[in-house]
């Protein structure tokens, strides 16, 4: 039987955001006693919580969330465990390798880089969360992967105005999933030989940077041996 995991942080007022990305705010504006229905309103950034950056995040002229085909969105998972680096660390393609030799067996696959750092999630120390190198995000795209997830802010220190492993991966018409969660219960799936599909489908904005997604998990049961 299949499980799902539910890799998304909660969309709640004051939660964490990148510096200087619109704070988010959820409030009640109608209400079952007095209008007949409940309704929120939301005010939120198209990079808050759980989110995918298509490459117009990056580039004016490169594809926009909405020019990106849907299957760029889900796909079978290969998780890369990167955990136990240092606050600011970098991630380097010497580490990614044992992930994306499983990665080039897989067409299609998603790389998920499980840092661990989602257990700072709203803390300061979030903001020092490990940080992809431009040269393993172009082993990446190397080894075929169009779509990355990672449970921290960023691929990129926070703070570096110039977000070089942004710009090689969005340059490669790629999508970036910042900010999942739970990424050791997909790990440890994949360590005992079952099957994971990751689904990252962003809210439909046309002409959008990125936008906010409900990330989840599909994990199957145990595979067979011969």
């Amino acid at each position: 039987m299949d499980t799902w995991l539910d890799l998304s942080v909660p969309v709640v007022t004051g939660m964490p955001v990148y510096p200087g990305d619109p704070q988010v705010e959820v409030e009640r504006a109608l209400r079952v006693a007095t209008d007949g229905v409940n309704v929120l309103a939301l005010h939120l950034g198209s990079q808050s919580g759980t989110h995918v950056d298509a490459p117009y995040h990056v580039n004016s002229a490169w594809p926009a969330l909405d020019a990106l085909p849907l299957e760029r969105f889900a796909g079978p998972a290969v998780v890369a465990d990167v955990r136990g680096l240092r606050a600011r660390a970098a991630i380097t393609a010497e580490l990614l390798a044992p992930a994306l030799s499983l990665l080039r067996l897989q067409p299609g696959a998603i790389l998920l880089l499980a840092t661990g750092w989602s257990a700072y999630w709203g803390t300061d120390t979030y903001l020092e969360h490990p940080w992809l190198t431009p040269e393993a995000a172009q082993a990446i795209v190397n080894a075929g992967v169009r779509t990355i997830g990672v449970d921290a802010l960023s691929v990129d220190p926070t703070g570096n105005a110039d977000l070089p492993a942004h710009r090689v991966l969005c340059g490669a018409a790629g999508v970036i999933a910042e900010n999942l969660t739970g990424l050791d219960r997909v790990l440890a799936a994949q360590e005992a030989g079952r099957p994971v599909d990751v689904f990252l489908f962003p809210l439909h904005l046309p002409g959008s940077d990125g936008a906010p997604v409900r990330a989840v998990a599909r994990v199957g049961g145990p595979t067979r041996q011969a």
